[in-house]
């Protein structure tokens, strides 16, 4: 039976400032592979070790291995090259500048596991349940095809669309092999379909939002299938952008709730509700009576610690829409989606871990 998990996080957090060090001497050719290996393992077991000193349900290696949060599809898959999709970043030192994926530049083909050189160390160190992230195939629909360029190679986004399915697919039966227990897709392209002013832009571009929404629904969910439910937690995190602080989709989840929550099938929805971008709880009387939904209410944005009574607040307001034993409690986002990390210090990350877990154990005394 799988644990409940009242005290969740998205997975990233802010890299140490010696691990950042050694990124760049390895980018500048200063320390070889074996060495930034060594550095990532020991900022690893310190991560690990501080998330299990503060109670949290759930561990994660930070994604300390990672340059950015979906950038190990770009590393383990041949196709990838280094252009970009441009997207316009709202908030502190906002402007156009590109995504952190790759454009797709041929034929897909998976040299090595995306994950596989992540997962050995937290069964070793973990003494219990950990997640693993994977950015969902749907991202890659709108960050890596590129009009005029990919199509030599995929005519239509669905082209391209099919071979992730069976990439990352691939990827979640060897997880499941491997007693992973939680599995979690990354999408916050999803929130392009919610976003009033991106979809008046697909539409008059001649495109259909809500067809495009079902498809990589639909793409998603084929990953998922086959899972078993009983000893493995799917999840699906959706948020507006995450880039320094910075953010580059706004719009609640009303418009796309029914399709979004009916439709995917995954256990648990991480959602953001920190701020007015994310709009009010009411879509959530949409999430059917077998699905969790993890409130993302503690800001990675700011380093303001958030009001527990108003948590408290919160969390009941979402309870007027679907029972509180169908809820739990997150950050918005991850702490650090690209290596260099949201405009906050690691004591504020850790006062927002903690006040993750003050608040579960309040709402949800003994996890029930």
């Amino acid at each position: 039976m799988k644990k409940k998990i009242r005290a969740d996080h998205v997975g990233s957090l802010l890299r140490p400032a010696e691990l950042l060090r050694a990124r760049t001497a390895h980018a500048e050719g200063a320390i070889d592979d074996t060495a930034l290996h060594r550095s990532e393992d020991i900022a690893i077991r310190d991560a690990v070790r501080k998330q299990r000193d503060i109670g949290l349900d759930i561990l994660s290696d930070g994604e300390f291995r990672r340059a950015s949060w979906l950038a190990d599809m770009a590393g383990a898959v041949e196709g990838f090259v280094p252009q970009k999709v441009m997207l316009e970043w709202k908030g502190p030192g906002g402007g156009h500048e590109p995504s952190a994926a790759n454009a797709v530049g041929a034929k897909l083909r998976k040299q090595r596991k995306l994950t596989a050189h992540e997962v050995p160390l937290m069964q070793e160190i973990a003494r219990g349940d950990f997640k693993v992230t994977l950015p969902a195939p749907s991202n890659f629909m709108l960050s890596s095809y590129k009009p005029g360029f990919t199509e030599q190679f995929y005519p239509t986004p669905g082209d391209l669309l099919a071979d992730l399915v069976t990439i990352v697919r691939d990827e979640i039966d060897w997880l499941v092999a491997q007693n992973v227990t939680y599995i979690q897709f990354d999408a916050p392209f999803y929130s392009h379909y919610l976003d009033p002013d991106h979809r008046a832009r697909m539409q008059a571009a001649g495109r259909d939002p809500d067809a495009e929404l079902a498809q990589a629904i639909a793409a998603d969910n084929a990953c998922f299938s086959g899972v078993p439910r009983d000893t493995v937690e799917t999840a699906l995190h959706i948020c507006r952008g995450n880039n320094r602080s910075r953010w580059y989709m706004e719009g609640g989840y009303g418009v796309i709730a029914e399709t979004l929550f009916g439709s995917l099938d995954v256990d648990r929805f991480l959602l953001e509700f920190d701020d007015q971008r994310s709009g009010d709880f009411e879509p959530l009387k949409a999430v059917p009576q077998d699905k969790v939904v993890v409130l993302g209410l503690i800001t990675t944005k700011v380093p303001t610690v958030e009001n527990p009574n108003d948590l408290r607040r919160r969390i009941d307001q979402a309870g007027r829409f679907i029972p509180l034993e169908r809820l739990a409690i997150s950050p918005q986002c991850g702490f650090a989606s690209i290596a260099a990390g949201n405009l906050l210090s690691p004591d504020d990350q850790c006062r927002k871990l903690e006040l993750v877990v003050e608040t579960a154990r309040k709402v949800w005394p003994g996890g029930a």
